[in-house]
């Protein structure tokens, strides 16, 4: 028999690649952190000889979900500017906020307390673009989680950088020093069209070229954006970052929800990727992108949760119903975005989005075992019919009892094997005690 590190028989497992397939009653093999095998479980065990072997009995196991778009460490204001308008919400809330608090403890203690809750969500991979980027590649590392980590750019000082030049060479020095991890990649994180000037850009479009390093940035999120740009530029936001020749595979745009039919074709021919954050646009009041249409132009859509003082959970099974329910009934059409296509926005779609889709975002012999185990077996989403469906409209992250990230085994029955939960609580606390004094006077 072949010696293997890991063995999982689970009732159903869905690998997203091919489409809408769904194996009832297979097992999974894993070695040195890697998809060995998928076939039937009586095939396996006799092939097999595995160092652990786990049985799921009433489980469909999948990818594990990859969170395309997200400000990790904001986690600690999660619920500090709720009920407000993007542009109070940035500058009488965040902003202040931020430029009182944001440090490297901020980052770090609030960076852990994320990436617990996406782990525990069955998130395994996640874009996190903040200040003090090193600081969250760091503890993603020390967690196990695999990150792309964003090198946020933008011309105005910041908690973390004294403008554009210090902001490049920081993005620089992060790129280099996690070139060869095999759980971080870094991307460059222009913050916004609004918020970079030409001329920078023009030099992110220069790095990015001579790294091949993905670029990430907010994108035709409001309607504000789009009448500045218009104001200043003469032009939408898409148009300008395509003269300025950032449009292209390694660029993703996040949030698009101020998208009409050019901006899409234009997004589609430059075969750039966008990220969807559903329940973020919706509670900022910006919008509900047209996925849809999006979709039909060919264009790779993956989902984003947004950081937790937008949303205000890192839930990507939540943000991955509310895409397809939005796309059903914008479009009045019950047939767009089927659970298929959902399941693999929340998972390969955005491995592709990072450029990871090689390695990622699906289970296929080669790529790693990232992973995560669904528990069926709940009031919620019984009878089981489809488990694909059960998955995308009625499971919750609550019903999420295993992750693995390149096999290890980092949350196991609903709980996190490799960290306390008592840290994250008290680091919470003291957090919670430094800001609220503040709260009231920025409000």
């Amino acid at each position: 028999m072949e010696p293997i590190d890991l063995l999982i028989d689970a009732r159903w497992i869905i690998p997203v690649e091919p489409d809408q397939r769904v194996l009832e009653r297979h097992a999974i093999a894993v070695n040195n952190g890697r998809i060995v095998a998928l076939l039937p479980t009586t095939e396996a065990r006799a092939r097999f000889a595995a160092r652990e072997h786990l049985q799921r009995p009433n489980h469909v196991l999948i990818p594990g979900f990859v969170n395309a778009h997200t400000h990790a460490a904001m986690s600690l204001l999660r619920g500090v500017a709720d009920d407000l308008p993007l542009e109070a919400w940035f500058g009488q809330r965040i902003w202040p906020l931020e430029q009182r608090w944001v440090s490297a403890e901020f980052v770090r203690d609030g960076s852990e307390l994320a990436y617990a809750e996406m782990l525990l969500a069955g998130i395994t991979c996640v874009a996190d673009w903040y200040f003090y980027p090193e600081e969250s590649a760091q503890v993603a590392a020390q967690m196990h989680l695999r990150a792309c980590i964003g090198a946020p750019i933008a011309d105005a000082p910041a908690p973390w950088s004294r403008g554009a030049d210090d902001y490049l060479s920081r993005g620089l020095a992060l790129h280099d020093e996690w070139l060869d991890h095999p759980l971080i990649t870094t991307a460059l994180g222009p913050h916004s069209p609004y918020l970079v000037s030409d001329a920078t850009f023009e030099r992110i479009r220069i790095y990015a070229d001579e790294l091949d390093a993905m670029v990430m940035i907010h994108l035709h999120e409001s309607q504000a954006e789009i009448a500045q740009s218009i104001a200043v530029h003469g032009v939408r936001p898409i148009e300008r970052l395509r003269r300025l020749g950032l449009l292209s595979p390694r660029l993703i745009g996040v949030h698009f929800v101020q998208a009409d039919g050019a901006d899409i074709a234009m997004a589609a021919q430059a075969g750039m990727s966008l990220v969807h954050c559903p329940e973020s646009n919706l509670k900022l009041g910006n919008g509900v992108a047209p996925i849809a249409a999006m979709l039909d132009a060919g264009l790779n859509v993956a989902l984003g949760t947004d950081g937790a003082a937008s949303n205000n959970d890192l839930d990507l099974m939540g943000e991955m119903r509310l895409a397809a329910l939005l796309a059903k009934g914008s479009s009045r059409d019950p047939t767009v975005v089927n659970a298929a296509t959902a399941l693999r926005m929340a998972t390969l779609n955005g491995g592709r989005a990072l450029g990871l889709d090689s390695e990622i975002g699906s289970l296929v012999p080669g790529k790693w075992a990232d992973m995560c185990c669904v528990d069926l077996d709940n009031p919620a989403t019984l009878p089981v019919y489809s488990p694909l469906a059960q998955l995308v409209y009625a499971a919750s992250r609550a019903q999420v009892s295993d992750v693995w990230v390149a096999g290890k085994h980092l949350v196991m029955d609903g709980q996190l094997t490799r960290f306390d939960p008592q840290r994250l609580r008290q680091h919470a606390a003291r957090w919670s005690e430094r800001i609220a004094a503040l709260i009231e006077r920025v409000a």
